[in-house]
């Protein structure tokens, strides 16, 4: 169902988040929450998305906060460390924050750095984590075909767990995965999924091992569901950095997979200096439970009025495109 804007307005706040570190160009994480009858949800596509792709956002949170979702298989989710861009000397302070995890993404091909760059990084977090911790990479499509192979070429000595959307195109991903299978680094497929028209062409076309899986850009929580399920391949739940209130859908999707080979991406609070509540991993899991914001956070958080208010229009734009539908 399809609540009237209204009702979606009468709990409606804005609220943006201080970042320890810059991640995706951004200092501070905007985000809009809302309560529903069965709890509270999150709003919050990237400023420089569409509203077409952002009312399949506003779809997931309406779902998560107005309908009951699958029943939870577990309690609490294993996550990963998230690395952002940033200079290898910070990757020890930055790995501290999230306690206990034994698993650590990190973003390479960055616009404006060099594979040098990504390198080192990488062999930092290896050397912080030892032998024993799972090494991710996340290339947001950063690069070409013969980059990518380049690339994987020179982090391979780090033990990669897998390389998330090396290349843009699901043509491309299907020939590096061909290029480098000898070498044994499994290739995930993240935008490739989760922007398609088409979420299965990744599986159909052979060009990856595994899928990532994000509630709000899918669709919500069945969505995803069903599409791990068409799909056929090993899933890992992940999410842009979110608020407490995001995150919970994320585990909340997490806690109803039938099988979690993976560390999943929902440790991202850590990245926050502040937050509506607190969902910092704890011995390397995060709870799946649904989550209430701190009243005194709200406040506390506000958006600046002229932000509240482009939030809220946007709002306004996605709930009158999804009725339309």
């Amino acid at each position: 169902m399809q609540p009237p804007l209204a009702d979606i307005l009468s709990t409606a706040r804005v609220v943006a988040l201080p970042m320890h570190t810059r991640f995706r160009g951004v200092d501070v994480r905007e985000a809009l929450l809302f309560e529903g009858p069965q709890g509270w949800a999150e709003f919050s596509p990237f400023v420089e998305y569409d509203d077409a792709e952002a009312a399949t956002w506003l779809a997931a949170s309406i779902d998560f906060a107005w309908n009951e979702q699958p029943a939870p298989l577990r309690d609490r989710i294993p996550v990963n460390a998230t690395i952002p861009a940033i200079e290898a000397t910070r990757v020890a302070e930055v790995l501290a924050r999230f306690d206990g995890c034994r698993t650590a993404k990190v973003k390479v091909a960055e616009r404006g750095q060099s594979l040098a760059d990504d390198v080192a990084r990488v062999r930092a977090v290896r050397e912080a984590m030892g032998p024993e911790g799972r090494i991710r990479i996340d290339a947001n499509a950063g690069w070409n075909v013969d980059e990518a192979e380049h690339a994987l070429h020179a982090l391979a000595a780090y033990d990669l767990e897998y390389a998330e959307q090396p290349c843009a195109t699901v043509d491309e991903l299907a020939e590096l995965r061909r290029r480098v299978k000898y070498m044994g680094i499994p290739i995930a497929a993240d935008e490739s999924v989760r922007k398609a028209s088409d979420p299965l062409a990744v599986a159909q076309a052979k060009a990856a091992d595994l899928i990532i899986i994000k509630a709000q850009p899918l669709g919500g929580i069945r969505r995803a569901l069903q599409i791990v399920a068409d799909a056929g391949l090993p899933a890992v739940v992940s999410s842009a950095p979110h608020t407490a209130v995001g995150l919970a859908q994320g585990a909340a999707l997490a806690a109803a997979l039938p099988t979690l080979d993976y560390d999943c991406g929902l440790g991202t609070a850590s990245l926050f200096a502040d937050d509506v509540a607190d969902a910092r991993p704890v011995a390397g899991s995060v709870s799946a439970a649904r989550v209430v914001p701190d009243a005194a956070a709200l406040e506390r958080l506000a958006a600046p009025a002229e932000r509240r208010d482009w939030w809220l229009a946007r709002l306004q734009r996605c709930h009158s495109l999804l009725a339309d539908q």
